[in-house]
């Protein structure tokens, strides 16, 4: 019998290398033949890949609106895609204005559809977890207190843990990488981490470089940049203009946020490896006004940040929308930089954090489970109807 043929699609940088590594782990457990949405990771693991994530890739409401005839493109072509290949499963990873499209038409394709790493519906929109009840045969939750909330809505859930955990490491020293890149080691080094779409970074760069001005002026402090995957050096070029003085690195965030005193971080993924890492940071974070005048109806939690919401309490600081001024952030950078009580504080909060987060091997558990339901080994969870068998 040939492999069975696996949609598995993802729309975002991050969500491209969480479905790379779980490509690789389920190709290790069955035979299968992958193809999909989603960027060059996924390519390099072994993915065909029928659209290219950054089609669609957009943030806010307006720049979605620009988006519209390539999002609904993208959604023809996989359909047509799954259509014709008929695959026994699909394996759709965050990115949730998209997937939950998608997979309703997967639906009326009769193709299963798994959510891997379930959207953060409890913080917003949590009617939206019917959409999953009733789309998706099973979700894996990547945060702790996810797994309890889904199911409590009908999802057969399963928390698996954070694909970060155990990866995020430093392969230098402080010593080595100030020398790699050209830094004093004994004067404080703050990373930056902006964003990985153009438009957080025409967001937020605005606002970063008059804090870092501000704070050269203060305190000796020296400033790196650390490029996210999928962006390129032009990508910030014209902000740098502005901050000559600021380095740029490519392909040594977690060196980068390792060798810091401090770091500047865009809300999302970022801030949870950061968090592993152990580094004190500010989180930031930008939108156009209506993306955010619409957000603040439909958040539900009382922080923005990830780490903060983990930790249950402010663990780090957040400077979101109006209060993400470069006034602000000067202001609260100088402090965490004179204050070693403070970042000592927040060393032991975000190890905590570390904590919460699971233990390593998040990638391993999924393809497990999806190989199972494959394969049809799997149980289902306390409570929840089992999944089907998809292949015989």
């Amino acid at each position: 019998m040939s492999a069975p043929s696996i949609l598995l699609s993802a729309g975002e940088a991050s969500g491209d290398m969480y479905a790379a590594r779980l490509a690789t782990a389920l190709q290790k457990r069955v035979p299968v033949r992958l193809f999909g949405m989603g960027g060059e990771r996924m390519r390099e693991a072994g993915v065909e890949i029928v659209v290219d994530y950054r089609e669609v890739n957009v943030l806010g409401i307006l720049e979605v609106l620009a988006k519209i005839p390539a999002l609904f493109r993208a959604l023809g072509k996989l359909d047509r895609e799954a259509r014709a290949r008929k695959p026994a499963l699909a394996i759709l990873t965050d990115f949730p204005g998209f997937h939950l499209r998608l997979a309703r038409k997967l639906k009326r394709d009769r193709v299963p559809c798994v959510y891997f790493i379930c959207p953060q519906f409890w913080a917003w929109r949590p009617w939206r977890a019917n959409l999953v009840r009733r789309r998706f045969v099973r979700g894996l939750c990547i945060f702790p207190f996810e797994q309890d909330w889904y199911r409590a809505r009908g999802v057969s859930a399963d928390f698996i843990g954070h694909p970060l955990v155990g990866e995020v490491r430093a392969t230098r020293t402080r010593q080595e990488f100030a020398r790699a890149s050209a830094l004093d080691s004994a004067r404080p080094i703050i990373a930056i981490l902006p964003g990985s779409r153009p438009g957080e970074l025409a967001h937020n760069l605005p606002h970063i470089f008059p804090a870092i001005a501000a704070m050269q002026k203060e305190r000796d402090a020296q400033f790196v940049l650390a490029l996210a995957p999928g962006l390129k050096p032009s990508d910030v070029a014209p902000y740098l203009q502005s901050a000559p003085s600021v380095k740029l690195v490519e392909n040594a965030t977690y060196d980068a946020v390792a060798a810091a005193d401090l770091a500047i971080v865009s809300s999302g993924t970022a801030t949870v490896e950061t968090a592993l890492l152990g580094t004190p940071m500010i989180v930031v974070y930008r939108v156009a006004p209506v993306t955010a005048a619409v957000a603040r109806r439909l958040v539900r939690t009382p922080s923005f940040a990830m780490v903060n919401l983990i930790a249950g309490r402010r663990a780090v600081p957040e400077l979101i929308q109006d209060d993400f001024t470069p006034e602000r952030l000067a202001a609260e950078a100088i402090h965490l930089l004179d204050s070693a009580a403070a970042r000592d504080q927040m060393r032991q909060d975000l190890a905590e954090v570390r904590t919460k987060l699971g233990d390593a091997g998040a990638i391993d558990r999924a393809a497990d489970i999806i190989a199972d339901m494959l394969t049809g080994k799997l149980a289902e969870p306390p409570g929840q109807p089992a999944p089907p068998t998809l292949v015989s």
